[in-house]
This record gives C-alpha cells, sequence and structure tokens, in this order.
C-alpha cells in the first residue's frame, strides 16, 4: 500500500484530480460508493495510461448498504463502476448498522475478498470494541483501519488498539478541512519552508499513518505530495503532538462511538 493516497471525498468531477495526482507520482486513490466517483476513478486510471496493478483503489460500503447480500451486491457494482475486475482495499464505511450487520456486511467482505473481487478487506471509523466483534466471531481481522486522524484529533486508543494489532491506520482529513492557522503551525510551515497543509500530512506520515489528503485542485494535489523531502524534528513533532483536543478536534462525524 502507497504511504500516501488521493482523497477523492465530495469531488464530483474527480477526473482531473485523479489525472494529476498519477502523474505526478500517487498511487493510490480513496473513493467510497458514497462518493459517487468510482466510475470517474476507473476513467482516470484509463486515461493515465498507467497499468492498473500499478495503482492501489479503495472503496467503501456506505453504513444503509448493510448485510450480507446488500454488500456483495455492493461490491459487484462497485467493481462494475470501477471498470476493473477487482479493487485493492473495500472498506466498511462506518460502524453505525448495529452490531449484527456490521458481522453480516464483514462476513460478505471476507467472502469478496476469496472471490478476488476485493485484494484487502478493512473498516473506518472503528474503535477497537467494534474490531473485538469480529475477533470474538472468528472471523479474519481487518487489514486498515481508516479514521479521522491529525494533531487537533488523534485518537490516541483506537491508534494504539491498531499497532498492537498490525492493523495499518489511515488517516482521513489529515488536512483539517484547511483549519490550519493554529500559530504552531504557522511557525513551522516558515521554518521548514513548507506550507501548512505540507506540515500536516509529514506529521502523519512520521507517525507511521497512511495519509489520504483531500483535493479537486491540481496544483494542490501535487503539493500535498512534496512531503518527502524534509523531516520534522523530534522536538518540533512535539508540539504537533501538543494540538491534540481529543473527539473536540474533530471536524468531521466521527462516528467511532457507535453502539
Amino acid at each position: 500500500m502507497p504511504v500516501l493516497g488521493l482523497g477523492v471525498f465530495e469531488n464530483d468531477d474527480c477526473v482531473p484530480a485523479c489525472l494529476a495526482a498519477l502523474k505526478c507520482g500517487y498511487r493510490h486513490i480513496d473513493s467510497a460508493r458514497y462518493y459517487r466517483n468510482e466510475d470517474q476513478v476507473g476513467q482516470a486510471i484509463g486515461q493515465s495510461g498507467i497499468p492498473r496493478e500499478q495503482i492501489f483503489v479503495t472503496s467503501k460500503f456506505y453504513h444503509p448498504e448493510k448485510g450480507y447480500q446488500a454488500a456483495l451486491d455492493a461490491v459487484n457494482d462497485s467493481v462494475k463502476n470501477l471498470g476493473y475486475d477487482y479493487y485493492d482495499l473495500y472498506l466498511i464505511h462506518s460502524p453505525l448498522a448495529g452490531k449484527e450487520m456490521r458481522l453480516e456486511t464483514w462476513r460478505a467482505l471476507v467472502d469478496a475478498k476469496k472471490a478476488g473481487k476485493v485484494r484487502s478487506i478493512g473498516v473506518s471509523n472503528y474503535s477497537g470494541r467494534h474490531i473485538d466483534e469480529i475477533r470474538e466471531a472468528g472471523l479474519e481481522l481487518p487489514s486498515v483501519n481508516q479514521i479521522e486522524l491529525h494533531p487537533f484529533c488523534q485518537q490516541k486508543p483506537i491508534v494504539e488498539y491498531c499497532k498492537a494489532n498490525g492493523i495499518v491506520v489511515q488517516a482521513y482529513s489529515p488536512l483539517v478541512r484547511g483549519k490550519l492557522d493554529d500559530p504552531v503551525f504557522q511557525e513551522l510551515a516558515k521554518k521548514y519552508d513548507k506550507d501548512a497543509g505540507q506540515i500536516a500530512i509529514r506529521w502523519s506520515l512520521q507517525h507511521g499513518f497512511v495519509p489520504l489528503p483531500k483535493s479537486a485542485r491540481p496544483e494542490r494535489v501535487e503539493s500535498n505530495a512534496q512531503v518527502f523531502d524534509f523531516e520534522i524534528s523530534p522536538e518540533d513533532m512535539a508540539k504537533l503532538d501538543a494540538l491534540d483536543k481529543g473527539k473536540d478536534g474533530a471536524v468531521t462525524w466521527n462516528p467511532v462511538d457507535a453502539p
């Protein structure tokens, strides 16, 4: 899995952003059924000239698509939308469906993987408790948990759980939806001759997360990838770590406490 991905949330015309990303070196695109642009991701892959097997593509169920058969049907529809035979990663988008439906949906993903429709399977917005349900049912554990994650909302208990269980942590909204005017970000942007967004993405990478910055602007997509030519010092990482506000720092729905 490439360590940096392009998010295409709320991008009704994501082909230009995807093409810009692929042109400047991204090999990871994160979509979802809720975004309604799986087909556009597939179009961009085709137009890019880059072989499909070199690009890591993710999609996700939305929580109304719950239960075994509905989930299988959704995977099949997603594959059709993409225009290729498989996804590299498929996630349950949230835990909102309730325990029984969560497990039935997960069983469908396990079988979709066995059928070759998806190469790996995971979850999004899950707490350790939700993942424990999968373990207690005797099922394969997720390979990925994608959560809201940035210096203001660090989700430490979930991150620690995932690291202890070998689950990759993907970070959505790593740019805090553009709310990066905190003095610490401004200070470090000046110090490292980078913009605040690049500081936020680099923070995520240095913690071992897989950030998924989203932008519809090709120039912004490119600048978000210019994060591998510098390293934030331990002292400055500590300054960013100190910004954590827990759940109060969330800027999205963050449904990790769903019953």
